[in-house]
């Protein structure tokens, strides 16, 4: 009796099965001792599509494979620009599209999604264009998903314009739609907007998902939207919408910018599950609205966890000294950032301890921290500094800002007027006249029509 053969199940049957990268090199070792790796595409695209894609990926490993392979199809290439929209280098997106042009192969609808995506990662107008050429030629411009990433595309590059004109010019919205148009005007701090397109959505009947929830608690945040904010939550509620992690930190700083600070910390310790923007709104929140104490015991909180601190997570620990007066603990914050943390101090993080060390009488730091700054300083903490000099009476200091602060805005008239009032509170009236005259010249020889008003 002759024996059974022993068949192998189909390579894309295993590649589609595969859990890990080792396992995935073993089935790409047997369709190269096979020789199905020249012959089978199907096969070798299931690979390339696990390598690319799935996060235990490896896009390197993925390129290799491509790169091997004599006849690339259209699949293989939209894997990978798929994959390079959302990496580090999205401009490689570009790369494949050209040579996928070049090849012969023709995009289509799932090909140009991807490449808005990596155009709106970009923020690149010119590519946007080109892009939108391409889809125009190919008649893709009604196809929603194409259409969609035009606006987001756009949008992501401040040309909110031509993303509201390409939206209403669209006889079919679709939630991903109105999505996409709510999240671009939030995003671009368009909060207004993003209520009103939001108000308009609901009217035409479009209920709206977590991410289009998110947008507009966010939109509320930024304009005082509380009551809006409560109705979405019952909303919410009454709809049974899961409280994901990013839904639930929207509604946690949507409450703490609003003043609502304890309704925020009772949502917060509610959370199951908590990323770096849940714990920054909560500290952020709590040291805004003067609860430095519990602010500051959040954030060593969150040092003891897994989630490391970002520079957000300073801005609301160094605000929450600030208002406090913690001199010392602000100091220790700050040079841990660099040393402990990894975080490099930004400007904001500058502009915080000038006013910490400003408020407490320490001008002569403040401004060794400025002269350090790698920075040039702007009027945002110079100013800080300036008000530090008057409330403490320190002409000299306040001289100095004065004059870094007009080689900023040489026209910042609004300068001579607080060391005016600093010169007449230390009794040095002839520095009065000598300032006003100054002023008077100034405003007799300024451009017709130009306004100094800030």
């Amino acid at each position: 009796m002759a024996k059974k053969k022993n068949h192998l199940p189909p390579l894309s049957f295993l590649a589609d099965r595969c859990s890990s990268m080792r396992e995935l090199k073993q089935v790409h070792a047997l369709m190269i001792i096979s020789g199905r790796i020249l012959s089978d595409n199907y096969a070798a695209s299931r690979i390339l599509s696990f390598a690319a894609l799935h996060p235990s990926g490896h896009l390197p490993h993925a390129l290799s494979l491509f790169s091997h392979t004599p006849h690339p199809n259209s699949f293989m290439f939209n894997t990978l620009i798929r994959a390079f929209a959302s990496s580090p280098t999205p401009s490689s997106a570009f790369f494949l599209f050209s040579h996928m042009l070049r090849l012969g192969l023709p995009p289509g609808k799932h090909t140009f999604p991807f490449l808005l995506k990596a155009s709106a990662n970009l923020r690149s107008f010119p590519t946007s264009s080109q892009i939108h050429s391409h889809v125009l030629k190919l008649g893709l411009h009604s196809d929603l998903y194409v259409l969609n990433g035009l606006i987001r595309s756009y949008s992501s590059c401040g040309l909110l314009r031509v993303g509201r004109h390409l939206f209403d010019e669209c006889p079919e919205r679709n939630l991903l739609l109105w999505t996409t148009m709510v999240c671009s005007y939030a995003q671009n701090s368009c909060s207004s907007e993003a209520l009103c397109c939001f108000d308009a959505m609901m009217r035409a009947g479009v209920e709206p998902c977590g991410a289009t929830l998110s947008s507009v608690l966010s939109a509320c945040a930024r304009v005082g939207g509380l009551e809006l904010g409560k109705r979405i939550h019952c909303f919410i509620e009454e709809k049974g919408i899961d409280l994901g992690v990013i839904l639930a930190t929207a509604l946690v700083d949507m409450y703490a910018k609003n003043g609502e600070v304890l309704f925020a910390r009772k949502l917060f310790d509610e959370m199951p599950e908590r990323n770096i923007a849940t714990w920054n709104a909560m500290i952020c929140g709590l040291a805004h609205h003067g609860y430095a104490t519990d602010a500051l015991e959040l954030f060593l909180e969150l040092d003891k966890g897994d989630i490391a601190p970002n520079d957000v997570s300073f801005v609301g620990v160094l605000s929450a000294c600030c208002h406090a007066g913690l001199v010392e603990d602000g100091r220790r914050f700050f040079h841990s950032m660099k040393v402990k943390y990894g975080v490099e101090p930004k400007l904001e993080h500058y502009g915080c301890m000038v006013d910490l060390l400003g408020r407490s009488g320490r001008l002569a730091e403040a401004e060794e921290l400025i002269k350090g700054m790698k920075w040039r300083a702007d009027v945002v903490i110079l100013g800080a500094l300036l008000t530090a000099s008057r409330n403490h009476g320190n002409v000299e200091i306040a001289e100095r800002v004065v004059k870094e602060m007009l080689k900023l805005d040489p026209r910042n008239h609004g300068v001579y007027v607080v060391l005016s009032n600093i010169y007449a509170e230390a009794g040095r009236w002839e520095d009065v006249m000598r300032l006003r005259k100054v002023m008077r010249h100034e405003r007799l020889n300024k451009i017709p029509g130009a306004s100094y008003v800030k």
